[in-house]
């Protein structure tokens, strides 16, 4: 079976919200990693659920802590079709340099938003906003 890999850093990961949507299309959790230090990150207003935005940048980035999951080819089309705006599939650049398809964020929808980019892991936001 042809697995492809994919970078989550928010509701999608392990035990969150939006990861039975990975389990059900047999998704497996491959690693928690790092981005390459040229990212902020945004947790976005709405929700339920909650959802943050990963947005490449050319300064003042840092790595931000997520996982890459291996979902099945046959599944790929229908996991991104569940996506919605302002979040978007680009690639993601790992600390260790490798460059993985995952969740990256429009930068239009930064603008009011919270820059959580400090705290550098969507799960310290959300124990933080406990």
């Amino acid at each position: 079976m042809t697995m492809i890999d994919i970078v989550v850093c928010g509701a999608h990961m392990r035990d969150l919200p939006l990861n039975p949507q990975l389990l059900e299309r047999n998704a497996a959790f491959r690693e928690s990693v790092r981005t390459a230090p040229c990212y902020r990150f945004y947790a976005l207003p709405g929700g339920p659920p909650f959802r943050p935005g990963l947005v490449r940048v050319n300064e003042n980035g840092a790595c931000i802590e997520t996982e890459i999951w291996s979902l099945p080819a046959e599944r790929w089309g229908d996991f991104i079709a569940l996506i919605p705006s302002p979040l978007a599939i680009g690639s993601v650049l790992l600390e260790d340099g490798r460059s993985i398809k995952g969740f990256t964020c429009e930068t239009f929808a930064t603008v009011g938003a919270n820059d959580i980019t400090a705290l550098g892991s969507w799960r310290r936001f959300l124990d933080s906003a406990r």
